[in-house]
């Protein structure tokens, strides 16, 4: 059974940085792809960030240069480092598995979800 934990969220200001962990078991994290999305309160859950299994990442252009995804094989854990954060980054952040091989970007493409965190950035 696959079962995915963020950690890390929390309250931070403007400008500060936080460091989310999705811990996976079930799956290894390393051979397959990982992403992050996140829902702010009244909108749809959007992409923020994805690693394949090679390596290669993706980004939304809204957090492009602010955060970071990676991934700690040894823990089977995946990381998103959130530097230079705004208030329009408060959401709740997902960890996602899984992928179906479609779009990177679409909610509907990852088979397995965390339960989220919560990221809350004041001005």
């Amino acid at each position: 059974q696959v079962q995915l934990v963020e950690s890390g969220g929390g309250l931070v200001q403007a400008g500060g940085s936080l460091r989310l962990s999705c811990a996976a078991s079930g799956l290894t994290a390393s051979t397959y792809t990982m992403g992050w999305f996140r829902q702010a309160p009244g909108k749809e859950r959007e992409f923020v960030a994805t690693i394949r299994s090679g390596g290669v990442t993706y980004y939304a252009d809204s957090v492009k240069g602010r955060f970071s995804i990676s991934r700690d094989n040894a823990k089977n854990t995946v990381y998103l480092q959130m530097n230079s954060l705004k208030p329009e980054d408060t959401a709740v952040y997902y960890c996602a598995a899984g992928f179906k091989g479609g779009s990177l970007y679409m909610i509907d493409q990852y088979g397995y979800w965390g339960q989220g965190t919560q990221v809350t950035v004041s001005s």
